[in-house]
């Protein structure tokens, strides 16, 4: 099946109130056109150096993603290219992007990532320093918490469910609270090979490139 083919089927699956992310790492602006015309909204880029070459030629109408590692040299190219960072884990970063939004006069919706494994190799948050960080990061005025994010350990699929449940937790927990100035609105949770898994424990944003694209192609 090619690029279109796949993302209806995967829309098709998705239950309601589910949104599909593309993760299109190392991917071509007219894969990423295929995948945006076949019904795909929101685009995720792990690079800031191959989303700046990208975006510009991309046409069609999406929602950019940044769900990569963040770095302090890059976040004024990541305010002028992304709608959305997904992975904010500290007040510190947090501080730091606020400071430029304020800058650039640009209000930037965030997730934070949450280190639900608590592997010491991996950035996030760890899940019992979430809430403290979330109710320190919503007194900024210049960045919008909408929610977590996850990856969970290297395992399959069905050994991710306790890290997911746990994220999930956390999720409606903070949520509950009805801290000013966050919106707890998307959980991202799943890719490729875990979606599913995470759709049945409360993910309604998912993050697939594999089951898209094929195999990555790694550039020289």
């Amino acid at each position: 099946m090619g690029i279109g083919e796949n993302v209806r089927n995967i829309l098709s699956q998705l239950p309601a109130g589910v949104n599909l992310e593309i993760a299109a790492k190392s991917r071509e602006a007219y894969e990423i056109e295929e995948a945006i015309r076949a019904g795909a909204r929101i685009v995720g880029e792990n690079y800031v150096q191959e989303a700046e070459k990208v975006i510009p030629m991309v046409k069609s109408q999406a929602e950019w993603h940044f769900i990569g590692s963040v770095q302090e040299n890059k976040l004024n190219k990541m305010i002028r290219l992304f709608d959305m960072i997904e992975t904010i884990g500290s007040v510190e970063m947090a501080k730091v992007l606020d400071k430029k939004c304020q800058i650039f006069g640009k209000k930037m919706n965030i997730l934070i990532e949450v280190n639900s494994g608590k592997e010491p190799q991996k950035s996030g948050a760890m899940p019992e320093e979430v809430e403290g960080i979330v109710r320190e990061i919503s007194k900024f005025s210049n960045v919008k918490i909408m929610g977590l994010m996850t990856m969970g350990p290297a395992v399959e699929a069905e050994k991710l469910r306790p890290y997911f449940k746990l994220t999930k937790e956390l999720f409606d927990h903070i949520r509950d609270q009805r801290i000013e100035n966050v919106e707890m609105k998307i959980l991202s949770m799943g890719m490729s090979d875990s979606y599913i898994v995470a759709i049945e424990e409360g993910s309604n944003l998912v993050r697939i490139g594999t089951k898209i694209f094929g195999p990555r192609v790694y550039k020289r």
